[in-house]
């Protein structure tokens, strides 16, 4: 009996970690594909005439131990993997392209789901009902299922070699920021470097048997790092080595996987029908076209880039006149950044970071969405975890009824790839009058507890979290009928609003003196500080933004047009950075290499989203603003019409039914410092 595929006999039919083996993997996804195979031969071979209940809904809720495995083991070759589970993703991988084709390319059921889409207009639905009709046909439509035989072939094709590149896109940048540390054995190599970060430098190299300090690519030991070591060399040392990830020509290289990706998802629009790879992804984003998606990026340009300018000379000055540094580079940023800062604001990271506990934090995430939204964060200990460092929760509402599970990973390791992520174990749904409850999981890499003290949190690392936590909760306030729409499960440019609307509670006075208290004194954070933390949210805004919107037209030269020209991932980046560039291009370095979010993650033409979702969040802030951040009915219209409701309506539907009209852009602009308030 495979534990992978049996019903999970544990609290709240959570994942049973402590039971699985690697080897159980293989034959559970194969005997999961069958499974799910069997139910959709169930659909195809009904004898009655297809209708809403026996063909979209029956399909919609088919494949749940194939659906619920899948999230499983792809949450681990993220946050917990090894070569034995990386070697399975490659043979995994394939396998669930060629099944994710059998069921778009399966002509008895797409004949089936158009005998449906056909008669809607006659069909008695819900919002709910029509959007997953509606979703459904398209899945099929935009995935081959209208093509001839022969260009179906080359589509699973295609859709095989994709997944297998993207996997090993992946790998290749894991395997980079495991593989470089850099040792220093004297003290003048650390000097700047907070007591903090020099602990846990030691203590890294004390772990690998070694004197002196080991600095490596992982955000908590590379972010302080940069900005405050005062060795410019070794600065320089670890950005070309950051910059270089998958860029040196050797066997962990991701320049032909970037070409062959970008090609092969070209191939694919046009086998569709459509112009470019962007074209295809854009029809179902609030953007709707690639047109719409530059326009905004360039507007925005327009807006951010003399802000950026004169951010920047500000910076080369102060730095020159510091140090004597006659051209900035890309090393210098963080580092004279910081400084600026201080000498403008009298406030560094350091002189915040006694006030962010890490636990402080968690607790005070938990109290103001218990505020707006009357849920419970409740530690429980009877649920497996796939490691030690995860905590998990029990979320219930007033009446002390689930909500759902809540699992917390906040520190790297060797297994754990970079960044910040939140994901779902199990989604929220409605069947046989049962609302089944979901499991959420948020994944960070923040500064470990040293010996002498526990995990302290930049103010950046605090506002990250509660991003995450902000699209945790879009997870766990879900209440749809059908998994496919429930939770985060909405267009792309309108996934980041609840994660990002839910930073701006880190910059409030009445939410920071919930938990922003000194870990030693239990001292309330000064107001003085809280004034700083204000003043300077906006401190290099214009260069921040430039950074994004550059980010977002990298995506864009690489989707939005034919990329069979290309011939160098280097000179094609340069190109598209051209307009956004301040800093000197650094020869051994390549962004694109790396760049997970649209090469491995699901971010393709979809970079963008990041400011797109601002405007919004900007917006619905300004609302919370008018009436109290703390206001319970305008909390309850964004739980009731934003976080509750999925993809079940466009998204603009809903946003106007929460704010009451379409969100304008000058809140952003005004919030960034962009424009006069």
């Amino acid at each position: 009996m495979n534990p992978l595929t049996s019903k999970f006999n544990t609290p709240f039919h959570t994942a049973p970690f402590s039971i699985i083996k690697n080897e159980d993997f293989l034959p559970a996804f194969k005997e999961a594909i069958e499974l799910a195979k069997t139910e959709i031969d169930h659909i195809v071979s009904n004898a009655e005439a297809p209708t809403f209940e026996n063909t979209i809904e029956a399909l919609d809720f088919s494949g749940e131990v194939l659906d619920r495995l899948t999230s499983l083991f792809f949450n681990l070759n993220s946050a917990e993997t090894n070569d034995d589970i990386q070697k399975i993703a490659q043979e995994v991988s394939p396998l669930l392209s060629e099944f994710s084709n059998d069921i778009t390319l399966n002509e008895g059921l797409f004949k089936r789901i158009k005998a449906v889409y056909n008669e809607r207009a006659s069909l008695d639905l819900t919002k709910e009902q029509q959007t997953l009709l509606d979703k459904k046909y398209k899945s099929f439509s935009r995935n081959g299922a209208n093509l001839p035989e022969d260009k179906k072939t080359r589509l699973r094709a295609i859709d095989k070699q994709l997944s297998q590149l993207k996997l090993k896109f992946g790998e290749n940048v894991l395997a980079e920021t495991n593989k470089f540390e850099m040792h220093l054995t004297e003290e003048h190599q650390v000097s700047g470097l907070p007591d903090g970060a020099k602990e846990a430098a030691q203590q890294l190299a004390e772990s690998k048997e070694k004197d002196g300090w080991i600095i490596t690519l992982d955000y908590p030991s590379y972010i302080p790092f940069m900005t405050y070591a005062d060795d410019r060399t070794l600065r320089k040392k670890l950005a070309i080595a950051a910059g270089a990830k998958a860029f040196k020509g050797d066997e962990l290289d991701n320049q032909e996987q970037v070409l062959k990706i970008a090609n092969l998802r070209h191939e694919r629009a046009n086998l569709l029908g459509y112009e470019t790879h962007a074209h295809f992804v854009l029809e179902e984003r609030m953007a709707k076209t690639p047109k719409n998606v530059e326009t905004f990026l360039n507007e925005l340009l327009d807006k951010a880039k003399p802000a950026a300018q004169r951010e920047f000379d500000e910076l080369a000055q102060f730095a020159n006149r510091l140090d004597g540094i006659e051209t900035l580079q890309k090393w210098d940023s963080a580092y004279y950044s910081e400084k600026l800062k201080q000498v403008l604001f009298q406030l560094d990271d350091e002189q915040l970071k006694p006030y962010f506990k890490l636990e402080n934090v968690i607790d005070g995430a938990f109290t103001i969405a218990e505020r707006l939204y009357d849920l419970k964060f409740e530690p429980i200990d009877s649920i497996d975890k796939y490691h030690p460092d995860v905590l998990t929760y029990k979320v219930t509402d007033t009446k002390g009824d689930l909500v759902a599970i809540f699992y917390a990973d906040f520190f790297p390791r060797a297994g754990k790839r970079n960044g910040a992520w939140m994901t779902v174990y199990k989604p929220q749904f409605i069947k046989d009058h049962v609302n089944d409850r979901p499991h959420i999981s948020i994944v960070c890499n923040f500064t470990k507890p040293t010996k002498s003290k526990p995990s302290l949190l930049t103010f950046n690392e605090v506002t990250t979290l509660f991003h995450e936590f902000g699209h945790a909760l879009h997870g766990m306030l879900a209440n749809t009928t059908y998994p496919s729409l429930s939770g985060t499960s909405v267009f792309w440019d309108f996934v980041e609003l609840p994660s990002q609307v839910m930073e701006n509670w880190c910059y409030e006075k009445e939410a920071l003196e919930l938990f922003a208290t000194h870990y030693e004194t239990g001292e309330v954070i000064p107001m003085e500080l809280i004034e700083k933390i204000k003043a300077s949210a906006t401190f290099h805004e214009g260069m921040q933004t430039l950074r994004q919107i550059s980010f977002g037209l990298l995506d864009m030269a690489w989707h939005g047009q034919d990329p069979k020209g290309i011939t160098s991932v280097k000179a094609h980046e340069l190109k598209a950075f051209e307009n956004t560039k301040l800093y000197p291009d650094v020869a051994e370095n390549c962004m694109s290499t790396s760049f997970s979010h649209i090469f491995q993650g699901g971010y393709s033409s979809g970079y963008y989203s990041y400011k797109w979702a601002e405007v919004l969040d900007a917006d619905a802030f300004e609302y919370f603003l008018e009436s109290g951040v703390f206001n319970k009915e305008v909390a309850k219209k964004f739980k009731d019409h934003i976080l509750s409701q999925g993809g079940i309506e466009d998204p603009m539907v809903l946003y106007k039914r929460f704010r009451g009209k379409e969100p304008q852009p000058d809140a952003l602009l005004k919030r960034a410092g962009l424009i006069p308030k």
